[in-house]
């Protein structure tokens, strides 16, 4: 018996170490080679529309149970989702005032970039703004023209009280029914619908009253309808607590915009609110790329050496185990 066990043990190495080597030498020769397969995977790029205009300093907002403006508040709250973010988002901060969206970069990396993209937020201010008035449908246009000058799409995270300034009437009021490009978007409703004045500041942002109800109607006999004379209006202060402007946030208005460009809308009263809405948006494109296996056949050619030892070690264990057992029988039988 003993021969036949060391037989089996001599033939059972032999084809054992033989296959194991074989297979190691061709998964090396692999990861050498280092092959590569192409994959799918999902690209997202995001501009993140911030409305600088007047009506977003109105301080109807609570950030730590402290009075703050809708500016601040969405600043915050664009902070937070920023950290959200995984690395390998790209991301772009666009200013929206007047009729147009401009951004401060095309999207950039959100992890090799988090600093950049921070001070940019914390930049965020109504003295940026190039206009008096807010034209949040005219945007829409402006804003898809802005997006195919990058390099590559990108999805919108739309911040704004709704406020379009002057109010709208037939003439000035864009229509949308043939608006392409806005599939996805996220409009984010910032502001509370109990409201308040909004404040007029001057350069030094110091407070030099509030804007009237005056200032936010037509001028008499203007119809409104050109570049030119779209930002004619009143331009006077109140005169008293009744003579105020209340700014409210309008979701009523921006719900149905968003439905127009068959986007998604979301009340701004959390970071965690937005994300999930922007979870919703199908990512901005799809790329194909190499996925490179040289790790791949390396470990498994670590894997099978590693293996081959390990069983040459439990094999010998095994016929030691045997020779003992049969010694302490012999020792028993006598």
């Amino acid at each position: 018996m003993k021969q036949w066990l060391k037989k089996i043990k001599s033939r059972s190495n032999l084809d054992f170490d033989t296959l194991t080597l074989i297979l190691s030498i061709v998964f090396m020769g692999l990861a050498i080679i280092n092959p590569a397969i192409p994959l799918k995977h999902n690209i997202y790029n995001y501009i993140f529309v911030a409305d600088i205009s007047q009506s977003m300093n109105v301080v109807d907002m609570t950030l730590m149970n402290k009075p703050v403006s809708r500016l601040e508040y969405m600043k915050q709250t664009l902070r937070e989702i920023m950290s959200e973010l995984p690395c390998g988002t790209k991301v772009s901060i666009g200013l929206f005032v007047g009729v147009s969206v401009s951004a401060s970069y095309t999207p950039i990396e959100v992890c090799e970039n988090f600093d950049a993209i921070e001070d940019t937020i914390d930049h965020l201010d109504w003295r940026s703004g190039w206009s008096g008035n807010s034209r949040i449908r005219e945007s829409f246009f402006n804003l898809t023209r802005l997006i195919r000058s990058f390099p590559e799409n990108s999805q919108v995270v739309y911040f704004t009280d709704g406020e379009e300034t002057p109010k709208l009437h037939a003439f000035n009021t864009k229509d949308l029914s043939q608006f392409q490009g806005g599939n996805d978007w996220v409009i984010v409703g910032i502001g509370s619908f109990k409201g308040a004045p909004i404040p007029k500041l001057d350069a030094k942002n110091q407070l030099i009253g509030y804007w009237s109800n005056e200032s936010f109607a037509l001028q008499p006999g203007i119809a409104q309808i050109s570049e030119a004379n779209l930002g004619s209006r009143d331009d006077s202060t109140a005169g008293g607590e009744s003579d105020r402007y209340i700014s409210k946030l309008d979701e009523t208005y921006l719900k149905d915009i968003t439905k127009q460009v068959n986007g998604i809308y979301v009340k701004g009263d959390s970071a965690f609110n937005i994300l999930s809405a922007m979870k919703k948006q199908k990512p901005a494109w799809r790329d194909v790329s190499d996925f490179h296996l040289k790790w791949f056949f390396a470990s498994l050619a670590g894997i099978i050496f590693s293996g081959r030892i390990l069983a040459g070690i439990i094999f010998s264990l095994r016929f030691f185990s045997l020779k003992k057992l049969k010694q302490y029988v012999i020792k028993l039988r006598k």
